[in-house]
């Protein structure tokens, strides 16, 4: 039932059922062929969008609801006390990007900050108290590119090195523009999204093995990401959730695990450690310089603001860049929810509250150093007449 192969074919097919008057990714009939996940408006298929204003593709893949088992037992190698204790979590369907957003879509949000700087002189598309809920802030130019680009910056490499911050800013960016909510995924959303339904370290099993048919590890990356696609999917048509870089969610990270939410009745936002501290925040699924155990569905990792940000020149450093490894094997990828929340319900995807961090953000403004900017349908239009 759930065989999930993404094809070119089935992209064209979910382009050409949805029209002006239907919702992007649903279909009224069932395919012919391809994945797809049956709810009560009609059918969730692959869809791809070009983000308006750019010449970039996003390719988004549906992934069914169930239950997933989130965490991992004692007896799994590589098991830890933050996977523990295991917990029944329903998850509702969602989309999920193919792969970890890449360089190539990560590039027209960074040259969003001279393109604010350059409203902002003029006078126009100006951020208020009214429409502050649909600004960003994008991320200053690169003091020091070397850093982030050690491994180059081919257009299909995966982007790294970005803050979890920046990371979710990128989201409210991407559904601005767009005009549908995308955002970063749970721990739980994620990890459901990395088994491809299996109960299994791996989603293709328990015996790490196959890993290499599936995955860039330290077992053979050649200590160096790749290209995105370059091995087999998952079940539901995912690639790269095992390895080649290490991916952002939605929580902060903790060694005591999942204790907090034992007795309760969880969805995936349920479980969600909304963040209140600048670290340690989590990343899933581990990267090319990792083992084999660092790329289970249910390994995680925190970050680190002193050590990612040790070679970082800025004073105060930086809150849209780190420089220092492992933060090279860090990226992220969105998701789309079947379902979306309100706008002011939403903010919480985009901002967390974390008051170190906002007001350190809120300091570069003042100074200069960083820009806020409306992001809505309108803005590249707004981008192409300013040209």
């Amino acid at each position: 039932m759930h065989k999930f192969v993404l094809t070119l074919a089935m992209v064209c097919f979910a382009a050409a059922s949805t029209s002006a008057a239907e919702v992007v990714g649903i279909s009224p009939n069932k395919p012919e062929s391809g994945p797809f996940v049956k709810i009560d408006e009609g059918y969730m298929v692959p869809y791809e969008i070009t983000i308006p204003g750019t010449d970039v593709k996003l390719k988004m893949v549906p992934v069914p609801g169930g239950t997933l088992k989130l965490g991992s037992p004692e007896s799994e190698a590589g098991h830890t006390a933050a996977e523990a204790p295991e917990m029944d979590v329903e998850i509702e369907p969602f989309w999920m990007a193919e792969h970890e957003t890449t360089w190539k879509q990560y590039k027209p949000y960074m040259e969003l900050y001279q393109q604010f700087k350059k409203f902002q002189a003029a006078g126009v598309r100006k951020v208020t108290d009214d429409n502050k809920i649909d600004a960003i802030t994008a991320p200053t130019p690169l003091y020091e590119p070397s850093f982030t680009f050690e491994h180059g910056e081919d257009p299909e490499l995966p982007a790294v090195t970005m803050t979890n911050y920046s990371a979710r800013q990128y989201t409210k960016w991407l559904s601005g523009v767009t005009g549908m909510q995308y955002r970063l995924p749970s721990e739980a959303e994620w990890e459901f999204a990395a088994t491809g339904g299996s109960k299994t370290a791996y989603h293709f099993g328990d015996d790490a093995e196959q890993l290499g048919d599936y995955a860039w590890f330290s077992g053979n990356s050649d200590e160096a990401p790749h290209l995105v696609k370059g091995k087999k999917p998952n079940q539901f048509g995912l690639y790269d959730m095992h390895g080649n870089v290490w991916e952002w969610v939605l929580d902060q990270y903790s060694e005591e695990g999942f204790a907090r939410l034992e007795g309760k009745k969880l969805k995936a936002l349920d479980t969600v450690a909304w963040p209140s501290e600048p670290d340690p925040l989590m990343v899933k699924g581990g990267g090319w310089d990792d083992d084999a155990e660092s790329c289970r569905a249910a390994s995680k990792m925190g970050s680190s603001d002193e050590d990612w940000k040790q070679e970082d020149p800025n004073v105060p450093l930086s809150p849209w860049w780190f420089t220092s490894y492992p933060s090279t094997c860090v990226g992220f990828r969105v998701i789309r929810p079947l379902h979306e929340v309100e706008k002011k319900d939403a903010d919480k995807f985009y901002r967390p509250e974390i008051e170190f961090l906002n007001l350190d953000v809120g300091d570069r403004l003042i100074e200069g150093r960083g820009i806020l900017g409306l992001v809505d349908p309108e803005l590249p239009a707004a981008i192409k007449e300013s040209e």
